[in-house]
Protein backbone atom coordinates (compact mmCIF):
# COMPACT_ATOMS: atom_id res chain seq x y z
CA UNK A 1 0.00 0.00 0.00
CA UNK A 2 0.94 3.22 -0.56
CA UNK A 3 -0.22 6.64 1.20
CA UNK A 4 -1.06 9.44 -0.66
CA UNK A 5 -2.38 12.86 -0.30
CA UNK A 6 -4.82 14.16 -3.22
CA UNK A 7 -4.39 17.89 -3.50
CA UNK A 8 -7.21 19.80 -5.29
CA UNK A 9 -7.36 23.48 -6.73
CA UNK A 10 -10.33 26.37 -6.09
CA UNK A 11 -12.40 23.77 -4.00
CA UNK A 12 -13.98 25.28 -0.38
CA UNK A 13 -12.47 28.87 -1.23
CA UNK A 14 -14.43 32.07 -0.69
CA UNK A 15 -17.83 30.08 -1.49
CA UNK A 16 -17.32 28.99 -4.76
CA UNK A 17 -16.54 25.20 -5.61
CA UNK A 18 -18.36 24.22 -1.95
CA UNK A 19 -16.95 20.75 -1.35
CA UNK A 20 -18.01 19.34 2.16
CA UNK A 21 -14.93 17.50 3.71
CA UNK A 22 -17.85 14.52 3.86
CA UNK A 23 -18.62 14.38 0.39
CA UNK A 24 -14.32 14.51 -0.46
CA UNK A 25 -14.01 11.41 2.07
CA UNK A 26 -16.94 9.48 0.55
CA UNK A 27 -15.24 9.97 -2.91
CA UNK A 28 -12.24 8.16 -1.69
CA UNK A 29 -13.63 5.60 -0.78
CA UNK A 30 -15.66 5.16 -3.43
CA UNK A 31 -12.48 4.77 -5.68
CA UNK A 32 -11.69 2.12 -3.27
CA UNK A 33 -9.05 4.05 -1.06
CA UNK A 34 -8.18 3.18 2.53
CA UNK A 35 -7.52 5.14 5.27
CA UNK A 36 -9.55 8.33 3.95
CA UNK A 37 -8.80 11.71 6.13
CA UNK A 38 -9.10 14.92 5.15
CA UNK A 39 -6.79 17.95 6.26
CA UNK A 40 -8.61 21.63 6.52
CA UNK A 41 -11.59 21.92 3.96
CA UNK A 42 -9.05 23.16 1.24
CA UNK A 43 -9.56 19.67 -1.05
CA UNK A 44 -6.68 17.40 0.79
CA UNK A 45 -7.25 13.80 1.05
CA UNK A 46 -4.89 11.67 2.46
CA UNK A 47 -5.28 8.12 1.61
CA UNK A 48 -3.85 4.59 1.36
CA UNK A 49 -3.97 2.60 -2.17
CA UNK A 50 -2.53 -0.03 -4.08
CA UNK A 51 -3.32 1.95 -7.30
CA UNK A 52 -0.41 4.36 -9.25
CA UNK A 53 -0.54 7.85 -9.56
CA UNK A 54 -2.28 7.56 -12.52
CA UNK A 55 -5.21 5.39 -11.46
CA UNK A 56 -5.65 7.64 -8.61
CA UNK A 57 -5.63 10.84 -10.60
CA UNK A 58 -8.31 9.34 -13.02
CA UNK A 59 -10.59 7.74 -10.42
CA UNK A 60 -10.81 10.95 -8.31
CA UNK A 61 -11.19 12.98 -11.20
CA UNK A 62 -14.14 11.20 -12.20
CA UNK A 63 -16.02 11.49 -9.13
CA UNK A 64 -15.61 15.27 -8.90
CA UNK A 65 -16.66 15.62 -12.51
CA UNK A 66 -19.97 13.97 -11.45
CA UNK A 67 -19.88 15.87 -8.42
CA UNK A 68 -19.52 19.73 -9.55
CA UNK A 69 -20.26 19.03 -13.53
CA UNK A 70 -17.05 20.19 -14.90
CA UNK A 71 -13.45 18.65 -14.56
CA UNK A 72 -11.32 19.81 -11.64
CA UNK A 73 -7.86 18.61 -11.89
CA UNK A 74 -6.47 16.35 -8.95
CA UNK A 75 -2.51 16.48 -8.31
CA UNK A 76 -1.03 13.84 -5.76
CA UNK A 77 1.96 12.78 -3.87
CA UNK A 78 3.12 9.97 -2.33
CA UNK A 79 4.14 10.40 1.35
CA UNK A 80 7.83 9.74 0.61
CA UNK A 81 7.37 12.90 -2.10
CA UNK A 82 5.08 15.08 0.64
CA UNK A 83 8.23 14.33 3.00
CA UNK A 84 10.59 15.23 0.55
CA UNK A 85 9.31 18.96 -0.61
CA UNK A 86 9.04 19.33 3.77
CA UNK A 87 12.85 18.85 3.84
CA UNK A 88 14.13 20.62 0.74
CA UNK A 89 12.58 23.84 1.87
CA UNK A 90 14.55 26.52 -0.52
CA UNK A 91 13.80 29.81 2.18
CA UNK A 92 13.48 27.95 5.83
CA UNK A 93 13.99 31.47 7.08
CA UNK A 94 10.26 32.54 5.99
CA UNK A 95 7.04 32.05 7.97
CA UNK A 96 5.54 28.73 7.14
CA UNK A 97 2.22 30.71 6.55
CA UNK A 98 4.08 32.84 3.86
CA UNK A 99 6.19 30.71 2.46
CA UNK A 100 3.94 28.77 -0.31
CA UNK A 101 4.38 25.35 -2.62
CA UNK A 102 2.77 25.14 -5.51
CA UNK A 103 1.99 21.77 -7.13
CA UNK A 104 2.19 20.47 -10.75
CA UNK A 105 1.75 17.65 -13.23
CA UNK A 106 5.03 17.67 -14.13
CA UNK A 107 8.61 19.10 -14.05
CA UNK A 108 8.43 23.12 -14.21
CA UNK A 109 9.15 24.26 -17.70
CA UNK A 110 12.64 25.31 -18.61
CA UNK A 111 10.95 29.06 -19.52
CA UNK A 112 8.92 29.21 -15.98
CA UNK A 113 10.96 31.99 -14.46
CA UNK A 114 11.87 34.26 -17.68
CA UNK A 115 7.09 33.89 -17.93
CA UNK A 116 6.66 35.46 -14.35
CA UNK A 117 5.54 38.54 -13.63
CA UNK A 118 5.16 41.16 -11.11
CA UNK A 119 7.93 39.60 -9.31
CA UNK A 120 9.02 42.25 -6.71
CA UNK A 121 10.61 41.15 -3.16
CA UNK A 122 9.11 37.31 -3.71
CA UNK A 123 11.77 34.76 -3.61
CA UNK A 124 11.10 31.68 -6.00
CA UNK A 125 12.91 28.30 -6.27
CA UNK A 126 11.69 25.39 -8.66
CA UNK A 127 11.71 21.92 -7.31
CA UNK A 128 11.48 18.15 -8.98
CA UNK A 129 7.11 18.98 -9.62
CA UNK A 130 6.59 22.06 -7.73
CA UNK A 131 7.38 25.84 -7.09
CA UNK A 132 7.94 27.01 -3.58
CA UNK A 133 7.71 31.18 -3.19
CA UNK A 134 8.37 33.10 0.03
CA UNK A 135 6.00 36.27 -0.06
CA UNK A 136 8.21 38.20 2.51
CA UNK A 137 5.50 40.75 2.91
CA UNK A 138 2.75 38.68 2.62
CA UNK A 139 0.46 37.66 -0.34
CA UNK A 140 -1.81 40.08 -0.14
CA UNK A 141 0.18 42.54 -0.74
CA UNK A 142 1.80 40.43 -3.98
CA UNK A 143 1.73 41.27 -7.49
CA UNK A 144 3.16 38.39 -8.28
CA UNK A 145 1.64 36.03 -11.51
CA UNK A 146 3.42 32.62 -11.89
CA UNK A 147 2.46 30.73 -15.29
CA UNK A 148 -0.32 28.75 -14.69
CA UNK A 149 -0.16 25.69 -17.36
CA UNK A 150 -2.48 23.52 -15.29
CA UNK A 151 -3.83 25.12 -12.74
CA UNK A 152 -2.37 24.38 -9.77
CA UNK A 153 -2.82 24.15 -6.23
CA UNK A 154 -0.74 25.86 -3.62
CA UNK A 155 -0.21 25.37 0.07
CA UNK A 156 1.78 27.01 2.44
CA UNK A 157 4.81 25.45 3.89
CA UNK A 158 3.21 24.85 7.98
CA UNK A 159 0.46 22.79 5.85
CA UNK A 160 3.02 20.51 3.31
CA UNK A 161 4.66 19.77 6.56
CA UNK A 162 1.37 18.33 8.64
CA UNK A 163 0.13 16.26 5.22
CA UNK A 164 3.53 14.65 5.52
CA UNK A 165 3.75 13.86 8.92
CA UNK A 166 0.60 12.27 8.44
CA UNK A 167 1.18 10.05 5.67
CA UNK A 168 3.97 9.10 7.49
CA UNK A 169 1.58 7.67 9.79
CA UNK A 170 -0.23 6.03 6.80
CA UNK A 171 3.04 4.54 5.32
Amino acid sequence: MTAFVALLRAVNVSGTGLLPVAELRAMGERCGFGHGRTLLASGNLLFTTEEGEAQVIEALESELEKFFGRRVPVFVRTAAEMRAIARSNPFPDEKGSRNMVFFLAGKPPADFLDRVRGQQDERIALGTREVSVAYGEGIGKSKLKLPDPEGRPARNRNTVERIADLLEEKA
